[in-house]
Order: structure tokens, then sequence, then C-alpha cells
């Protein structure tokens, strides 16, 4: 049984969920991964196509893990600017305060 199919399809799941920014998906694929490759593991070496599609795996697997980690420098980023302007918005937020039942249009 050639298991490149099967590996094709784990390195699929990783770069579809990685460019849809899928990150729930691509938790699940990532924590699914070991597992899958530990029972087509079990069947024998690896034969040269099958290590070849071992290896597009593993750079779908690099290329998902650079994009996580650019989406969480960007929230950190976009984080340390809300902590950075916190004052602003509070200083904002209170000098357009209503009064108790007056509408505001």
């Amino acid at each position: 049984m050639d298991r490149s199919l099967v590996i094709g399809r784990l390195g699929a799941q990783l770069d579809v969920a990685a460019s849809g920014a899928d990150w729930d998906a691509l938790d699940r694929a990532v924590r699914d991964l070991a597992r899958q490759l530990q029972a087509l593991a079990v069947k024998g070496p690896w034969s040269a196509p099958e290590r070849a599609a071992l290896g597009r795996l593993r750079t779908s697997h690099e290329r998902a893990a650079q994009a996580g980690a650019a989406a969480a420098a960007g929230l950190q980023a976009r984080m340390d600017e809300m902590r950075d302007n916190k004052e602003g918005w509070m200083a904002y937020a209170l000098t357009n305060e209503t009064e108790p039942g007056e509408i505001v249009q």
C-alpha cells in the first residue's frame, strides 16, 4: 500500500487551514498528525515516494508554523497598540459619556 496519498492529504489539511487562517482546523490537524504518522509507520519501511511525500509534509508543517507565528505576532502588536492607547481611549470615552436618560443621535 502506497502511503503517499494519505501523507499528501495530511499536508493539504495543514496548507488549507494555515492559508485560510483557520486556527481551530490547524490545531486539530497538528494534534492528529503524530497519531496518523505513527499508524502509517507501523506498516513497514517508507518507500522513496513516501519519503518524498514526508518531505513535502514537513514543508507544509513548517509553513503552517510560520503562518501561526506571523498571526500571533500580529495579534501581539495589536494588543500592544491597544495597551499603549488605553489612556486615550478612556479619556475619549469619559468625554463622550451621556447623562442618564439622554439620547445620543
